[in-house]
């Protein structure tokens, strides 16, 4: 009597749940017909959308029928799915269109196997997730370049995922606690979103997934927050941020002139660098360099002294060519991003950065587009001998006392951007500096400029020889005379350009440039190696095995002659074992179907013979030996 009472009560569930299922209707929540035309399905769409809106519907079921209302315009709005529901009901893209509910129970007998797919109604989603919903095309215009910047956190999920529900709440703490510093959201949907699904290489959800530099990295961990946010830091590069103390302090600041960069001190009283201040090196890494101090640590006491550091509040201290005094500070209680992203950014460059790559050239001196942001290049053109560093400290001297908005100092080695010297040099090699002004004016390299005249020495006479120069130009912007288009400069940052200025020999040189192209040659030459080596064994294994069907074959006895319809002359056939050249063919049956083609793993191939019974005996033997050298 018992069994019967619970047969009954989980009868009468399942048939509230198909039920349910079954009432679901994109029809009548749009209010439409079934003969509606696309405008009229759009034009209800959008009505309803902002009439059940949860953020300016405060119905607590607005949420969810916002949700019905827009899976129902998916599946309208688009014709194969409109056709297919109009044909089966079907309204997701896992299940096959057609497929039979009752595949939700399988070996009953057996066992009660309950599938999430059978009742056939989605689950709705976290309203709070839609605005973090990734796109094919957005993800590889947008997320992908802004990768480079900042790490992104992407979970995988599903409407027929149970096991998503279960994630939700640790997923939602972790968002709110790693959006606000920086790190990127996004959610894709297993089921409209396949393109974008196979690109990132998750065919299950719920998967969680980093991207950092394009780099996509599963999660493979306890859904924990802890763990969640230790994988985000475990992405990042190691040598973003480095521990500052008493004894390496002087050596990181100056080192600006090597590395071209201002740098950055955090003063904090936690022993380990925040995550807040990693994700912004990382944002930053290009432009400076990162230093952590850790107020804590006994090592440390000279160098908070020095600088009088408030040890009630992190601080944070820029640095750029005078080492001796920061030239801007903040310091807050509780360090937001953006104050932290407005601080550096405002200081990414130093007072005379030396120019080094075509991409520096261009952020420092813009191509002017209107009067009031024009933009004026002072150009130190010298060399990196010591005889040359008397003049450059004046130069940097000059353009500390004159920082104007509407004026941007930098220099270059002569030696290493030849083809830009030459041209405002007009091809003449100068053995001293020389100064020259410029003004950008489109992309492809066209510049007004005017050299100072006299060269530059750092002497008094040339500072105020410079100063009254560009005091005439900001009277007078025709007094650049002179135009040229300037060639794009040699970055020095590259690996061969680098050896070529710096290496103590010309051999070291050449190993250097070998080396390089080597790595950057291998992996074509290792495709090459494998395609030939694949082809070649291919040729040895058919020429060996060839002569055997050649060879001349001993007499059998002779056997009873069956008719081809004989099942016992089938099954003969099929169950002899395969011969040692010989590949095992599989005949597909209702069974071997689906494991053999259905759930075919990615860059398996599967080679089918379609056979008449007539053809089936004479040809299949050839078959199994022609395929046999490929096979697995």
């Amino acid at each position: 009597m018992r069994y019967r009472k619970l047969s009954v009560l989980l009868h009468l569930q399942i048939v509230h749940l198909v039920n349910t299922a079954s009432d679901y209707d994109p029809y009548k929540i749009l209010g439409v017909s079934r003969s509606a035309s696309q405008a009229e399905i759009k034009r209800a769409y959008k009505s309803l959308a902002r009439e059940w809106h949860p953020d300016k519907n405060k119905d607590p079921k607005a949420e969810d029928m916002f949700i019905k209302i827009s899976k129902s315009y998916e599946i309208l709005s688009n014709e194969e799915r409109r056709s297919n529901f109009d044909r089966y009901g079907q309204m997701d893209d896992n299940q096959p269109f057609g497929q039979s509910q009752h595949q939700g129970f399988r070996s009953f007998h057996n066992s009660f196997y309950f599938d999430e797919s059978f009742f056939h109604f989605p689950r709705s989603r976290d309203f709070a997730d839609s605005k973090y919903l990734l796109h094919h095309a957005q993800f590889n215009s947008d997320v992908l370049p802004d990768s480079h910047r900042r790490p992104y956190l992407i979970k995988v999920t599903s409407e027929w995922c149970f096991a998503c529900i279960h994630i939700e709440p640790v997923w939602k703490e972790t968002v709110q606690e790693l959006e606000p510093l920086g790190v990127g959201i996004g959610v894709v949907d297993l089921g409209y979103e396949r393109r974008l699904v196979n690109q990132l290489g998750a065919h299950r959800a719920p998967s969680i997934i980093g991207l950092v530099n394009g780099r996509v990295t599963f999660f493979h961990q306890a859904v924990v927050r802890e763990h969640l946010r230790q994988f985000i830091e475990d992405l990042m590069p190691n040598k973003l941020v480095e521990k500052i103390t008493d004894n390496n302090y002087l050596s990181f600041l100056d080192s600006w002139h090597a590395e071209n960069k201002p740098s950055v001190l955090l003063f904090d009283q936690v022993p380990v660098v925040p995550l807040l201040y990693k994700l912004t090196a990382f944002a930053f890494r290009d432009y400076v360099r990162f230093g952590f101090v850790d107020q804590g640590d006994m090592h440390c006491t000279r160098l908070l002294r020095q600088f009088n550091i408030n040890t009630y509040a992190p601080t944070m201290l820029l640095f750029k060519e005078y080492t001796e005094k920061p030239v801007d500070i903040i310091q807050a209680r509780g360090m937001k991003r953006q104050i932290m992203d407005e601080f550096v950014s405002n200081n990414k460059f130093l007072q005379v950065p030396r120019l080094v790559n075509q991409q520096l050239f261009d952020e420092l001196c813009p191509v002017k587009q209107f009067h009031r942001r024009r933009k004026y290049c002072v150009l130190l053109i010298t060399g990196e001998d010591p005889a040359f560093v008397a003049g450059n400290k004046a130069f940097l001297d000059f353009a500390s006392a004159n920082r104007k908005d509407i004026l941007r100092f930098a220099y270059v080695y002569q030696s290493q951007q030849q083809p830009l010297c030459h041209v405002l040099l007009h091809n003449q090699a100068s053995l001293s500096p020389q100064v020259v002004i410029l003004e950008r004016r489109s992309q492809a390299g066209k510049v007004l400029y005017r050299s100072v005249s006299g060269g530059w020495n750092g002497s008094e006479e040339d500072k105020y020889r410079l100063h009254e120069q560009l005091e005439l130009l900001q009277k007078d912007p025709a007094y650049l005379s002179s135009d040229a288009t300037l060639p794009e400069l040699n970055n020095e940052m590259a690996p061969v350009s680098h050896c070529s200025y710096y290496s103590t020999s010309l051999v070291q040189c050449r190993h250097a440039q070998i080396f390089h192209y080597y790595n950057e040659m291998m992996p074509i030459l290792s495709l090459i190696f494998s395609a030939l080596f694949i082809l070649f064994g291919t040729v040895i294994i058919q020429a060996f095995s060839e002569p055997g069907e050649n060879k001349p074959r001993k007499p059998k006895p002779r056997e009873q002659p069956q008719t081809e319809n004989d099942p016992t002359s089938r099954a003969s056939t099929s169950s002899r074992p395969p011969k040692k050249d010989f590949v095992e063919v599989t005949e597909l049956t209702d069974i071997t179907y689906i494991s053999n083609l259905v759930k075919l793993m990615p860059g398996h191939i599967n080679v089918v013979l379609v056979l008449a019974n007539v053809s089936k005996n004479a040809l299949l033997r050839k078959f199994a030996k022609e395929v046999f050298s490929f096979s697995g």
